[in-house]
């Protein structure tokens, strides 16, 4: 073992927390990752920066909020005038490769929704545009250059073989691979010839592709190779390997489609849990009843009980399917004798709600759900096996990452190494911040709603932008937020207390860089 080590970094998109065998759930099989933990350290209470895959993966790559690092809302960028700590080991003379899904820039050519006012202007944004390309992960891209590579570096990473979207139809290098390899893949990808099933809950689709060719196996082969290529090299590497799974649509194929029975599932949280529904809540509820629709087929909604279990019993396929392809990269990497000297690491970039409240997807309830994440920590230096209480953010993996490669972080780096906590130092975080912002008014809320959260050990406080209501759950009495204390007249003294702690907080969401040149 060598002072830098590899990185090996799997994700997974859309996996809540406890939906892994060493986190606990009774059902889901995670044997691979499961035996991951048991050397590793395993963080039982770690949260996203933001519950939305581009934001928190924009987040994770440059240990800074949504509100800093500008990809704010799905949809947008992250700049590539913007460092992230890829570009820090790149410059340290690490090989570094992100094989899956990237998600730093938009992979639809779908026109965003907005509710335009239709006043013209002279000059449209307060920013002028860069001359820069976003297109590289744009479908366009792909389907008219069926060889085409991302220009690199990409964000840091000096090799990229893209997935873009998710569930069957990934595009990307996957998309042209698979055009390549499969001669009926017009037919295997036409929706008239979905498998035959009984499954109703929305988005459930019986894919005919075959689990050799479905793009979680694309990505486990692509990143067995780019792993074996390194072997013989002299330089540490940073892998990347991001699996677009357990995303909806809820579509695991070949025998991962029934590996888990509906019944199986219970629904911990129905909607009647909760005491107090918020608005948006109550919105959801009542959309539902009346037969209403999603404003996107990202929107959060509200089903009944056999929806959400199947929904469960589908991603749950889908998770076995993702932890058997990390075992087959991690027995290659045992293989070619790198794994001795290999940091991995298992995270996710949110959760789902996933049945809580009788909810499905993410959206702007920001419940433990979609916050908090699976996290991962295998070091060769130390493979003896812990539980970390303490609150960790999607924000300090960057920070942690270099500091193990013995790498100085950039100025305006917001994140915090958690290793020293992990040599038994003291604790490590005592509240973390959750943002969110959306995109487009939806879920009742009259405007593109505006979310700030302060969690810690024992409350999680959250206000929404320009409402007159919040929440203030006590979560050691109840850890299912179901009680909401916002109007509580015996609480307003910890909602004082909590408010000021939360301002404190944003106050800390100015960009420390660049930093002044001269005195004045």
């Amino acid at each position: 073992m060598t002072d830098r080590p590899n990185f090996l970094f799997f994700m997974t998109d859309q996996h809540r927390s406890d939906w892994l065998g060493c986190m606990g759930h009774e059902v889901v099989k995670t044997p691979n990752l499961d035996a991951l933990a048991a050397e590793g350290a395993v963080f039982d209470d770690f949260h996203v920066a933001s519950p939305v895959c581009m934001p928190n993966r924009a987040s994770l790559m440059t240990g800074r909020m949504p509100s800093l690092h500008g990809l704010r809302t799905n949809g947008c960028l992250l700049p590539r005038r913007h460092r992230t700590f890829v570009d820090v080991l790149a410059a340290a003379g690490y090989r570094t490769a992100t094989i899956g899904k990237s998600h730093l820039q938009p992979f639809t050519e779908e026109d965003a929704i907005h509710a335009e006012d239709d006043k013209p202007r002279l000059i449209d944004e307060v920013w002028a545009a860069e001359p820069t390309d976003y297109l590289e992960e744009s479908p366009s891209r792909y389907r008219d250059q069926p060889d085409y590579r991302v220009d690199t570096p990409y964000y840091g990473f000096q090799h990229v073989d893209m997935v873009t979207a998710h569930g069957d139809k990934c595009g990307g290098n996957y998309q042209s691979w698979f055009r390549a390899n499969c001669p009926d893949w017009q037919a295997l990808q036409d929706p008239a010839n979905e498998l035959a099933h009984n499954y109703s809950c929305p988005q459930a689709y019986r894919t005919p592709i075959p689990e050799a060719y479905y793009p979680t196996s694309y990505i486990a082969e692509r990143a067995i190779a780019y792993l074996d290529a390194q072997k013989a090299g002299a330089a540490p590497f940073f892998a990347f390997v991001s699996f677009p799974d357990p995303h909806h649509p809820f579509n695991p194929p070949g025998r991962y489609w029934d590996m888990y029975d509906p019944e199986d599932f219970t629904l911990s949280l129905p909607f009647e849990a909760h005491r107090n529904p918020t608005p948006p809540m109550v919105w959801m509820d009542e959309n539902w009843r009346a037969g209403g629709g999603q404003a996107t087929k990202q929107t959060a909604m509200r089903v009944d009980k056999r929806h959400a279990q199947e929904a469960m019993a589908l991603s749950a396929g889908m998770i076995t399917m993702i932890d058997d392809q990390i075992g087959r990269v991690i027995a290659a990497l045992k293989a070619n004798g790198q794994f001795e000297n290999t940091v991995i690491c298992f995270n996710a970039d949110h959760g789902d709600y996933l049945g809580d409240f009788s909810f499905l997807l993410k959206g702007a309830m920001p419940f433990r759900s979609i916050t908090q994440v699976p996290m991962i920590w295998s070091d060769p230096a130390d493979r003896r096996g812990q539980r970390i209480g303490d609150m960790a953010s999607t924000l300090d993996l960057s920070a942690s990452i270099l500091d193990r490669a013995g790498l100085t972080p950039y100025h305006g780096i917001q994140g915090q190494s958690f290793l020293p906590r992990l040599a038994g130092g003291s604790s490590h975080r005592d509240d973390v911040l959750i943002e969110y912002n959306d995109g487009l008014a939806r879920l009742g809320f009259k405007r593109p709603a505006r979310v700030r959260a302060l969690r810690n050990k024992n409350w999680r406080f959250t206000i929404y932008g320009g409402e007159d209501w919040g929440e203030l759950y006590d979560l050691q009495k109840d850890p299912g937020e179901t009680n909401n204390l916002w109007d509580s007249p015996e609480h307003c003294a910890i909602k004082a207390e909590l408010s000021l702690r939360l301002n404190h907080l944003l106050t800390a969401q100015m960009d420390e860089s660049p930093r002044a040149t001269r005195l004045a």
